[in-house]
């Protein structure tokens, strides 16, 4: 698991000097079902896939509003992970 804090730099060292505009951040308890889903439904380029699992679901949910609202990365805020006791913060 990683701190809020960890992943967050994480995230800004691997966006680097790219747009965050031109990345998608998600939450999600199966890593595997979740870049399936953009890989294979949405047919987006997952290449890039990097994913953390953050300590707390509010600390995930945390920085998918950041990264969203602040650094305006592509994401919803959608979904009920609540009850899951590992959630992962993915970012492509």
């Amino acid at each position: 698991m990683a701190s809020k804090a960890t992943i967050k730099l994480e995230i800004e060292k691997r966006v680097g000097t790219t747009s965050y505009s031109a990345w998608r951040i998600g939450l999600t308890h199966d890593l595997s079902e979740r870049k399936a889903h953009w890989r294979d439904t949405e047919k987006k380029d997952t290449s890039c896939w990097t994913w953390w699992q953050a300590d707390s679901f509010s600390d995930a949910q945390d920085l998918e509003n950041y990264f969203i609202n602040t650094k305006k990365m592509k994401g919803g805020t959608g979904g009920d992970l609540s009850s899951r006791k590992t959630v992962y913060v993915y970012i492509f």
